[in-house]
């Protein structure tokens, strides 16, 4: 009984180390990383660079990131798409503000 409890505080305490050392746990960003990887069958990040894309602003951007999202079964929940709009703009739009133009 003794050997029981023991291992069962050493695995508690080893899942709880794990939950406090992923490092995108709670980023919104690292989240949309993720999510956003069932994209990439359709299109590559190319798309997000390109001098010709039409989202000029942050708000566009979540826009179309709900609009893609409806395409998939199950659609994009709101934090979804919050996440992956995270994602985007930090690693490929960089708009400031909100209502950036």
């Amino acid at each position: 009984m003794r050997a029981l409890s023991k291992l069962f505080i050493f695995l508690a305490s080893f899942a709880m180390l794990s939950a406090c050392t992923d490092p995108g746990k709670n980023d919104p960003a690292v989240r949309g990383e993720r999510i956003h990887a069932v994209c990439l069958p359709c299109h590559s990040t190319s798309i997000y660079l390109s001098s010709r894309r039409k989202v000029n602003s942050l708000p566009e951007l979540h826009k179309e990131v709900a609009r893609w999202g409806d395409y998939y079964d199950p659609a994009l929940s709101a934090q979804d798409i919050d996440d992956v709009t995270a994602y985007l703009n930090k690693n490929f739009y960089k708009f400031d503000g909100q209502n950036e133009k």
